[in-house]
């Protein structure tokens, strides 16, 4: 008779898989919050710079999903389960409410760009938080702000006057 053995879901520490969790996920939330918004500002986007926003829009909103999808699989990974619903969405993203219907690029930039800096904000929290609880999490959150750094630039590079 074989007898099967018992594998934990994670070889970290539960107290530290939970920190994880409690700092990952507000950043999963804004990250899907700006996919969601960023997807509306695309659609919406008026303007002599149109083809070039729309189609901007469009890379940030991949990434936005993609940087949610590390941070998401990161906690998933350790264990415990991420809550992204539109529901919880709604109820818990930091990022600012985008205007409904077509807007001038420079307002629709300016509205993403306030999303991201709320999703930078709770990246940041984690970084900080999650240095000493688990550096391999805080390197991937390093590595989404670093990211979405990249792409705030290129949006505020249509609106910068200098």
């Amino acid at each position: 008779m074989s007898t099967v053995q018992t594998v934990p879901q994670s070889s970290i520490d539960p107290d530290v898989t939970s920190g994880v969790a409690q700092f990952l996920g507000p950043v999963v939330v804004d990250l899907t919050a700006l996919a969601v918004d960023g997807k509306q500002a695309h659609w919406h986007v008026r303007g002599a710079n149109f083809q070039a926003v729309h189609l901007l829009l469009d890379e940030i909103v991949d990434h936005a999903r993609e940087y949610a999808d590390t941070a998401a699989e990161r906690v998933v990974a350790l264990g415990l389960p991420v809550d992204a619903r539109v529901q919880t969405v709604g109820a818990k993203t930091s990022t600012p409410v985008m205007t409904p219907g077509f807007q001038r690029a420079e307002q629709a930039i300016a509205e993403v760009i306030a999303s991201i800096d709320a999703a930078l904000g709770s990246l940041r929290t984690a970084i900080d938080e999650l240095a000493e609880l688990d550096p391999v999490s805080q390197d991937v959150a390093i590595e989404i702000a670093r990211a979405l750094e990249k792409d705030r630039w290129f949006l505020f590079a249509h609106i910068s006057a200098s």
